[in-house]
């Protein structure tokens, strides 16, 4: 067993891990933090986006262990303490950028990585950027809308798919 610690949405956790524990069993497992999702566990889904000290990663390839020391934000972290939604969240909801819901944390997460880095994304910028997650339900269009009205931009003129 390995001794971590770190700042998972601003609060300090810490807890004993096999070497083999992923992130993402321990934000679910023993911190019962059970909106990142594990949805194919080969990193190819992005339901299981989380930022470690700043950047996206899928933390159903990366190490518990790896992320000790680290600063951890997951979907749980992202509305205010009140609950209030963020600009992303409430654009998901206003765009209607979710159905059936499990792929939503990872793509909030990523979303929230892509406007940090690119605040006024382009269509095609937004489409690529997601390339690393998967939704079933939506067709995407939503998504991308939701994501460039976060951004402050204008979306009724984005075509409908």
């Amino acid at each position: 067993m390995t001794k971590i610690s770190m700042t998972v949405n601003g609060k300090s956790v810490s807890g004993e891990v096999e070497g083999r524990t992923l992130l993402v069993d321990f934000l679910r497992k023993d911190l019962r933090l059970t909106g990142t999702h594990v949805g194919c566990d080969t990193s190819q889904c992005g339901a299981c986006t989380v930022h470690v000290d700043g950047v996206a990663v899928k933390s159903c390839t990366m190490l518990a262990a790896e992320a000790d020391g680290a600063t951890v934000a997951t979907i749980e972290g992202q509305a205010a303490p009140d609950g209030t939604l963020n600009t992303i969240q409430a654009a998901f909801q206003e765009h209607h950028g979710l159905q059936c819901g499990f792929c939503t944390p990872g793509m909030v997460m990523a979303a929230a990585d892509l406007l940090k880095n690119n605040p006024k994304p382009t269509e095609a910028e937004v489409r690529h950027h997601l390339e690393g997650n998967i939704c079933r339900c939506t067709g995407y269009h939503n998504i991308v809308k939701a994501i460039m009205a976060a951004s402050g931009q204008d979306v009724s003129q984005l075509a409908a798919e």
